[in-house]
């Protein structure tokens, strides 16, 4: 049975290789980020395993070792950066051959590929109260990019990360605090401004079960 169909039956298990970490400390961390955002998505009691596998290829390696040993009824996901901007959300899989030269392992299937387009720090300047809760009166708002629906995605990588270095007068780092920040999301803000989160929600939400 191919991984796209897991979510037709009860789950054993759910699990997500998620690209960051690197350490214990940042490793415990982007668990707890993610964590508090998918209880706040309403995950509680299914929450899937969450692996941070430092990089993005190592988080790709070992996202194809367990679909090449898998049965086929839990749900294996694979959680990246697309890095570059995405032509349809609903074909990952065709974004990562291009770019990165992945292959889809055998079984694997669409759905499992769910992208931070083009990175986490597009998630976080979709959500100014989260900022604001963070960062306080040192956020200077207008240097952040305008979270139009679509539009955050659209953009680079860099320039998303450089405007949230700048108006946080480079408080922002990747790592600790960058999973602070993940832990005070509010998933329905992003859902009204990304599209590529929203496809990820509705698609979690159909297969923890």
């Amino acid at each position: 049975m191919g991984q796209g169909r897991a979510g037709r039956h009860a789950l054993v298990s759910a699990t997500i290789y998620v690209e960051g970490g690197g350490s214990k400390a940042v490793d415990r961390d982007c668990r707890t980020g993610f964590k508090r955002l998918w209880e706040k998505c309403g995950f509680q009691g299914r929450l899937p395993r969450m692996f941070p596998c430092g990089s993005r290829n190592s988080a790709y390696e070992q996202f194809k070792n367990h679909v090449s040993g898998s049965d086929g009824q839990d749900f294996i996901g694979l959680l990246v950066d697309s890095e570059d901007r995405v032509s349809d959300i609903n074909r990952p899989w065709d974004h990562l051959i291009r770019r990165d030269r992945w292959s889809k392992p055998a079984g694997a299937d669409d759905e499992q590929a769910l992208l931070m387009t083009t990175s986490m720090e597009t998630w976080f300047v979709a959500d100014r109260d989260a900022l604001r809760e963070k960062y306080g009166s040192q956020l200077r708002e207008n240097v952040l990019p305008p979270p139009d629906d679509g539009y955050l995605e659209n953009r680079s990588r860099q320039d998303v990360f450089q405007r949230l270095r700048d108006a946080t007068n480079n408080g922002y780092e990747k790592g600790e605090k960058s999973f602070e920040v993940l832990g005070k999301l509010n998933p329905d803000a992003l859902e009204q401004h990304l599209p590529s989160f929203r496809r990820a929600r509705r698609i979690l939400n159909e297969k923890l079960r």
